[in-house]
C-alpha cells in the first residue's frame, strides 16, 4: 500500500515537472491541495424584483440575485427609496439582493443610455460619470454589495442560430467570425477605436468611480465583451481581444482595489480561447488567487475562437464540475449564475431552461460541499 502511493505520487511529480505547463500544474495543485469551504450560492440577473419573478426564485432555491436597477430620476441617477423597496420585497422571501446592473450595458455604444463615457467624450463623459457617482452611493446605501457592467462599443456579437434535435429542437445562438465577415456590418458612431484608446476610456471612468466605490464597499464587476474577436474588427479592438488572457490580465491590473474585477463570465471567455475545456482552468486559478472573481455566469459552449454555439450547461465543451471545484478552491464566495440560455418556440421555454440551470448548479454546489466534509 505504501509503496504503491509512493509510485503515485512520483509519477504524478514527474508528469508535473515535465510537462511544465499551466494547465497540468493547476490539475496537479488541485489534486494535493485540500479544497476549501464552498462559499459560492445559485444566483440569477433576469426577472427584477417583481412578485412574480421572486416566487420563481424562491420555488427553485435561488436566494441570492442581480436585482437589475433601481428606477432612475433622469438627470440625478438611482431613486434610493425604490432601491430600499426592492430590498425589502426580496427580503419578504428570504432572498438577498446581492447586485445591481450598471446602465454600462452590454448592448453596444449605438444604444447607450450613457454613450460619452465609451466614446471618450468631454465634458459630455464628466457629466454622466457624475451620474454613476450617485448610482454607486444608492448602491452602497441598499446593501448592495456588486454592480455589474460593461465597457463596450460593440454590442454582444451573434451571427444567427442552430436546432439541436437531441435536446429537443432547442435553438443555440451560434458566432462565427467567417459569417460576420460576409454580413460586412457597418462601423459603429465610434468609429476606428485602439485597444490602448479602449483602456484610456476605461481608466478614465474608473480613475473617477473606485474611489466612491470604496468608500461605500460596492465591488465594480466588469464583463469582457462578449465575445472576443480579431483587432480591428468593424474598427474595433475590444479590450479583451485578440488575446483574452493578455486582456483579463491588463484589465485586472490597473488598480490594486479589492473593489476592482470582473463579473467573470466562463462562457464569453472561452469564446476567445481555442481548448476552453483546459485553458479556462488556469484563468480562474489566476484572477480568482487575486480576489478579482466578483460574480460568475455559468454559460457553457461548443467550440471557442471564431466559432462556437451557446449549449446547455451539461453539453458544451467545459466540464462545469471541474470548472466549480476550481472556484471552490480559490475561495469565491459570491453567485454562480446562468445568463445565457438556449431557446425554444414553446411558450415559456426560457423559464423552462433557467430552471434547468440552476438545478443544475445547485446539484453542483451540494456535489463539490460533500466532498470538503
Amino acid at each position: 500500500m505504501k509503496r504503491n502511493r509512493f509510485l503515485k505520487l512520483l509519477s504524478a511529480s514527474s508528469v508535473s515537472t515535465t510537462l511544465g505547463s499551466g494547465v497540468a500544474k493547476a490539475n496537479y495543485l488541485s489534486e494535493t491541495v485540500a479544497p476549501k469551504k464552498v462559499l459560492m450560492k445559485v444566483g440569477c440577473q433576469s426577472g427584477g424584483t417583481t412578485t412574480e419573478n421572486l416566487e420563481f426564485k424562491a420555488r427553485h432555491g435561488v436566494y441570492n440575485i442581480d436585482g437589475g436597477a433601481p428606477k432612475t430620476i433622469p438627470g440625478k441617477g438611482w431613486d434610493l427609496d425604490d432601491s430600499l423597496k426592492k430590498k425589502e420585497a426580496c427580503e419578504k422571501y428570504g432572498i438577498s439582493l446581492d447586485a445591481y446592473h450598471f446602465p454600462l450595458a452590454s448592448s453596444g455604444i449605438d444604444k447607450a443610455e450613457y454613450p460619452n463615457i465609451m466614446l471618450g467624450k468631454s465634458p459630455e463623459r464628466d457629466w454622466e460619470i457624475e451620474i454613476l457617482q450617485q448610482m454607486i452611493q444608492v448602491a452602497g446605501k441598499t446593501g448592495i454589495k456588486v454592480l455589474n457592467y460593461n465597457t463596450t462599443i460593440l454590442p454582444v456579437l451573434r451571427t444567427g442560430k442552430v436546432t439541436d434535435p437531441k435536446r429537443g429542437n432547442a435553438s443555440y445562438s451560434v458566432w462565427n467570425y467567417e459569417e460576420a465577415l460576409k454580413q460586412n456590418a457597418p462601423k459603429t458612431i465610434a468609429g476606428d477605436v485602439s485597444v490602448d484608446q479602449l483602456f484610456e476610456r476605461i481608466t478614465y471612468l474608473l480613475d473617477r468611480i473606485l474611489p466612491v466605490a470604496k468608500e461605500y464597499k460596492v465591488k465594480l464587476a466588469n464583463h469582457i465583451a462578449d465575445p472576443p474577436t480579431p483587432a480591428g474588427f468593424r474598427g474595433i479592438t475590444r479590450w479583451n481581444s485578440p488575446d483574452v488572457v493578455a486582456g483579463i490580465k491588463r484589465f485586472a491590473q490597473l488598480y490594486d482595489s479589492p473593489y476592482h474585477g470582473f463579473n467573470f463570465c466562463i462562457g464569453s471567455i472561452a469564446e476567445g480561447l481555442k481548448d476552453p475545456k483546459n485553458e479556462i482552468m488556469p484563468i480562474i486559478k489566476w484572477v480568482g488567487e487575486r480576489n478579482q472573481i466578483f460574480n460568475v455566469h455559468l454559460r457553457n459552449i461548443k467550440g471557442g475562437w471564431n466559432n462556437f454555439q451557446e449549449v446547455y450547461p451539461d453539453n458544451g465543451d467545459m466540464n462545469f464540475l471541474h470548472v466549480i471545484r476550481a472556484l471552490r478552491d480559490v475561495g469565491f464566495s459570491g453567485m454562480v449564475m446562468p445568463d445565457h440560455v438556449p431557446h425554444h418556440a414553446d411558450s415559456g421555454s426560457d423559464l423552462q431552461a433557467f430552471s434547468y440551470c440552476y438545478g443544475y448548479i445547485k446539484a453542483l454546489l451540494q456535489t463539490v460541499a460533500d466532498e470538503v466534509s
